[in-house]
């Protein structure tokens, strides 16, 4: 079957494939090469699109584009909506009330003002974009946290400021186009605000309606566990679709509300749609944002002029900076903090796919200039993330707000030997971190002035205070392999497979008692269980450290220590890698490595680098 189904033209299938394939794509090479992943995903776009004609989204897809984005940011929101957890917004620090309940508005504000006198934009238009601009990207802030090992605070805030402002931004600019549809639509200017009132409400209802409907529902366990996610996206567009119906956009409103009654709902099965929240705004962030740089018309990108980077320089600048300095003033953030986080405020995906659905609106309203929306957000993005990718660490270190540089570990369970390891990673000079549900289980990890946190790591209490950007690896070792598994399977998504680890479980007597391979963490070092860990603790095994060098080798180290268990390596930038049962080690000079060694050889002749544990 050809390709071609006009003069240049693809197939509507092959397209969506392609849009799939380059958005999907770009995410996982991003995540390879450690870098974010709007940058790639722009340079594919761009490339596919405009630079070489392979691909035109109003040619290949026609009809199809207005939909398929409208529908798609509709989901983004929606997800946006349920990130929202008033319970959280509670318990989050002053700083972050203050940047979202001062900040918000009034970032609103100087972002509008930034775009009427800097990119010379109608009002309307800056109005819109403007609300927008609240979004400081929670997708590309992320990244760029853990690579820059912040300390905990300016993390928090920044974190925190992305993820509430997120749905906040999006119905700043729903109820900013609302208002400019209904007054370029209706005759008077009260007809317009009557329109723009039985619009909002009806969103409002609609929205709050379904959510509570749906979650009630949930509860009563009146939709079975496997289409709880097709009913939730079915009633997602259902809503999307009639709000529309009464005021056009409004749509997005209904379901920004619905996510945020279901996110307050309580649902024991709230996992789940978070899970599929994720995968969903992966797919679709992705999708959008190749389809919208594929698009981009570039006479309108070549066509700004210098007021475009006054429009960016003042954004940077000047609206963020006073926004986060005015929010912050008197909240007892220490000076250095509340200059990181003014000066951070990087915009992502959802930026450039709501400013993109709204431009083309503003367009077909009248607006000539919301032609420069979309132009306008691709560079915002593109330095805004460049940005702050290259000088966030740098300039975080100059004001001393970098945590540790090394990555750390978090071991779970407290016991002799998770104590043993944790102090040779001490001595190593990696960060660590023990945590326990029994208070009494890390007794001997506070007087060896181990870092601890007595709670589930799963809890709320946690998450609120344990800040997980500061350490890459997982070490699920309590004396409960349920537990283990739990930890190891729940926190995997958000560490990577490859760095959640958990001790062997002990064999079961029946196979009815026997939990999956698939479920948990990998096993490390000598594949041993917490008890019988434990137990070459007490026999007198201890941890040490060794550096290799071109004197003294892997082969060397093997050769001289036939029994030592290997548990861990340290390259010479400081990461720390848990090794698996015959895995290659990469014995490279100024490795160390950490193993388990027993009592017969703990006083044998050691190297001058060798330490004990």
């Amino acid at each position: 079957m050809a390709v071609e189904t006009a003069a240049g033209a693809m197939q509507p299938a092959m397209a969506i494939a392609l849009v799939g394939a380059l958005g999907v794509g770009s995410q996982w090479l991003a995540w390879r090469l450690r870098m974010p992943a709007i940058v790639l995903m722009l340079l594919a776009g761009v490339l596919v699109g405009p630079v070489f004609g392979i691909f035109d989204p109003a040619r290949d897809i026609g009809g199809l584009m207005a939909p398929i984005i409208s529908i798609a940011v509709a989901i983004i929101l929606f997800e946006g909506g349920l990130t929202l957890n008033l319970h959280s917004l509670q318990d989050a620090a002053k700083g972050v009330k203050r940047l979202v309940f001062i900040g918000a508005p009034l970032g609103w504000l100087t972002s509008a003002l930034a775009l009427r006198y800097g990119a010379g934009l109608s009002w309307e238009s800056a109005a819109v974009f403007g609300g927008i601009m609240i979004v400081t990207g929670p997708t590309v802030i992320a990244p760029l946290l853990r690579t820059a090992r912040l300390s905990k605070r300016p993390a928090a805030l920044l974190q925190w400021e992305a993820i509430i402002n997120d749905p906040i931004g999006a119905l700043a600019a729903v109820l900013a186009f609302s208002v400019v549809l209904v007054l370029n639509t209706a005759t008077t200017f009260g007809a317009a605000m009557v329109e723009l009132l039985i619009g909002v409400v009806v969103a409002t209802i609609l929205g709050g309606a379904a959510g509570w409907g749906l979650a009630r529902a949930f509860k009563r366990g009146q939709v079975p566990e496997y289409m709880k996610v097709p009913v939730l996206f079915a009633l997602l567009v259902a809503v999307f679709a009639v709000s529309d119906m009464v005021l056009h956009e409004s749509g997005l409103l209904a379901v920004t509300i619905m996510g945020i009654v279901i996110a307050n709902a309580n649902l024991p099965s709230y996992e789940e749609l978070r899970r599929f929240k994720e995968h969903a705004t992966v797919l679709l962030v992705s999708g959008v944002f190749i389809l919208l740089a594929a698009g981009l018309d570039v006479d309108a990108l070549w066509g700004l002029n210098w007021r475009a980077l006054l429009f960016v320089a003042l954004v940077i600048f000047v609206a963020r900076p006073v926004t986060v300095l005015v929010s912050l003033l008197g909240s007892g953030v220490p000076w250095r903090e509340q200059l990181l986080v003014a000066f951070t405020g990087p915009r992502g995906v959802v930026l450039i796919a709501v400013a993109g659905l709204f431009g083309d609106r503003l367009l077909n309203l009248g607006f000539a200039d919301a032609a420069l929306i979309a132009p306008l957000a691709f560079v915002l993005v593109s330095f805004t993330v460049v940005l702050h990718g290259f000088t966030l660490k740098p300039f975080a270190r100059w004001l001393g707000l970098t945590g540790a540089d090394t990555p750390g570990v978090v071991i779970i369970g407290g016991s002799n030997w998770t104590t043993a390891f944790a102090e040779a990673l001490q001595k190593a000079e990696i960060p660590v971190l023990m945590t326990d549900p029994n208070f009494g289980h890390l007794r001997a990890a506070r007087a060896a002035g181990i870092s601890t946190f007595s709670g589930d790591i799963l809890s709320e209490a946690a998450e609120q205070r344990v800040e997980l950007v500061s350490y890459a690896t997982i070490v699920a070792a309590t004396d409960n392999d349920a537990y283990n598994t739990l930890v190891a399977t729940d926190l995997a998504p958000e560490f990577g497979r490859e760095n959640v680890f958990q001790v062997m479980r002990e064999k079961g007597s029946s196979a009815r008692h026997q939990l999956p391979r698939t479920l948990g963490g990998r096993w490390f070092g000598p594949e041993k269980t917490h008890s019988e860990l434990e137990q070459l603790i007490r026999d007198g095994w201890s941890f040490r450290i060794t550096r290799l060098t071109e004197e003294f080798s892997l082969e060397d180290w093997r050769s001289e220590r036939p029994d030592a268990h290997l548990i861990a390596r340290i390259a010479p930038d400081g990461t720390i890698k848990l090794i698996r049962k015959d895995e290659d080690v990469n014995p490279k000079p100024d490795v160390r490595l950490i193993a388990l060694r027993g009592p017969s050889d703990a006083g044998d002749a050691q190297p001058p680098a060798e330490q004990g544990g």
